[in-house]
Order: structure tokens, then C-alpha cells, then sequence
């Protein structure tokens, strides 16, 4: 993501999303490692969906990237891959939490 972030256009819009795009992609790894150490279940499963939305931001922020032509799908496309894996595993944990909770 480091990469693709500094390899955004020096525009006000490029800065503008490579900021987004590295605080929301930060931000997920920093939450989960929040959510690791939460002290029950219901903790665990509020600091889970405060990643899934990051992670669901970080794909925001590819996605307009490359809609707005800043840079080509091919390029971004492991990227979103990657995202959408992440973020279909989050919501799982998410939901065996919820299962494991009742």
C-alpha cells in the first residue's frame, strides 16, 4: 500500500487520497491489534467492526483512485484483492464472536 500511496499524483486530490488511504490502512492494523487484546467478547467483537469499517474505507479509497483515473485498475488491483480478503476474514472473526457470545 506504501508504495502505491507514493506513487500517487502531487495534486491536491493525490495528496488528499494518499492521506486517506495510508490513515485508514493504518489504521485497520492498529484496531485489530486493539481488538486482540479486548477483555471479553462483546469488547472484542466493538473494536472488530471499528476495523471493518477502516478496512471498508481503505477499499473506499482505491476504488476512487482509480475512478477517478489517479491510478490504473491493474495497478491497484492486488491491493483490492488483498482489502476484500482482509475484510471478509474481519467479518467472520466478527460474526464467530457474535455466535460464541450467546
Amino acid at each position: 500500500m506504501v508504495e502505491a500511496v507514493d506513487t500517487l499524483p502531487k495534486t491536491i486530490q493525490g495528496r488528499n487520497a494518499a492521506d486517506r488511504l495510508c490513515r485508514s490502512g493504518t489504521s485497520v492494523a492498529a484496531n485489530y491489534r486493539t481488538a486482540k487484546r479486548a477483555k471479553s467478547i462483546a469488547d472484542f467483537s466493538s473494536k472488530m467492526a471499528t476495523v471493518e469499517e477502516e478496512a471498508d474505507e481503505v477499499l473506499f479509497w482505491l476504488e476512487l483512485i482509480v475512478r477517478s483515473g489517479m491510478l490504473p485498475a491493474s495497478r491497484l488491483q492486488p491491493l483490492m484483492a488483498e482489502a476484500n480478503q482482509i475484510l471478509s476474514i474481519i467479518v467472520s472473526s466478527i460474526n464467530t464472536a457474535k455466535r460464541n457470545r450467546k
